[in-house]
């Protein structure tokens, strides 16, 4: 599938879809999407070009490639299993992707689905961000049979700078709650740091210069730390979606056995910014639960 012109459905424009569609029509795919809002698909189509459709199994009708960016495990469950979900409408052979980031559980449950009608499917949430979505540099965890990964990475280079095969289906949904146990863990360390320089009358500036470039930098310190410092929180991956992806990771770990008593703490962390309204700043808002 790498050098072909596509006929490709994206269902999901959102934040995150919207700008991985829009890359999937610069590299010459034909595009036809779904939203559930169908203003924000013709909003995408009046951008991009390609059609808007009415539900998630006429966009996908004829298409060569199949990829969905919603919210939750119901969301892609009804996008893919529902009345009028994708998976009744593409035909033997066609190619599915899924870059939500949703519960194992879920994602197996469609590779099997999949299988039994002829799909192909790969489970491949995506780290990186909304400035990661439309620089097109994402981070893809996959999951899913290597003969679905071969059909599938060269589709997403359009939009993925890195893009890993991880296992078997399920893979790439495990690996996201990894990347998000460690996040969590580093933001709470990145805030208290914060709060501890600042409370030491510190130039945060000065401190970030001195310590960013040694075993403490991280991605969240070179590009937080100073937003951080100026209570500015309106960069992206919003804290109702790290509780959800917490949870995923929470409840994945009473079945595997793992224990997670940071992650834990921090999620109830997150509860806290969630109760004082801040549900909708970005992850580095951590910090306001501690006092300057």
């Amino acid at each position: 599938m790498s050098e072909q012109k596509l006929r490709v459905t994206f269902i999901g424009t959102g934040v995150m879809g919207g700008p991985m569609a829009g890359h999937l029509v610069k590299a010459g795919h034909a595009l036809t999407v779904y939203n559930r809002t169908r203003a924000r698909a013709d909003a995408w189509v009046a951008e991009y070009g390609g059609t808007a459709a009415a539900t998630p199994a006429e966009a996908a009708q004829n298409a060569d490639v199949v990829l969905s960016c919603v919210g939750n495990d119901d969301d892609l469950a009804q996008v893919t299993l529902g009345r009028d979900g994708a998976f009744r409408a593409m035909k033997k052979g066609a190619l599915f992707i899924d870059h939500t980031t949703v519960s194992a559980r879920i994602a197996r449950q469609l590779s099997v689905e999949a299988e039994g009608l002829g799909l192909l499917c790969v489970d491949a949430p995506v780290s990186g961000g909304e400035s990661g979505a439309q620089a097109g540099t994402l981070s893809a965890m996959c999951g899913g049979t290597q003969a679905a990964f071969d059909a599938a990475e060269p589709i997403m280079r359009a939009y993925a700078a890195r893009i890993t095969h991880i296992g078997g289906p399920g893979a790439g949904q495990t690996t996201k709650m990894v990347n998000q146990i460690a996040i969590a863990g580093v933001l709470q360390g990145l805030s208290e740091a914060v709060r501890f320089a600042q409370a030491s009358k510190l130039d945060t500036g000065k401190v970030f210069e001195a310590v960013s470039g040694g075993a403490a930098a991280s991605w969240q310190m070179l590009n937080r730390w100073g937003t951080m410092a100026k209570d500015e929180f309106d960069f992206g991956f919003a804290v109702d979606w790290m509780r959800k992806d917490l949870g995923l990771a929470l409840d994945e770990a009473r079945v595997n056995g793992a224990t997670l008593p940071v992650a834990s703490l921090v999620d109830q962390f997150y509860a806290d910014v969630q109760r004082a309204g801040g549900g909708r700043k970005d992850t580095s808002s951590l910090v306001t639960r501690l006092p300057k």
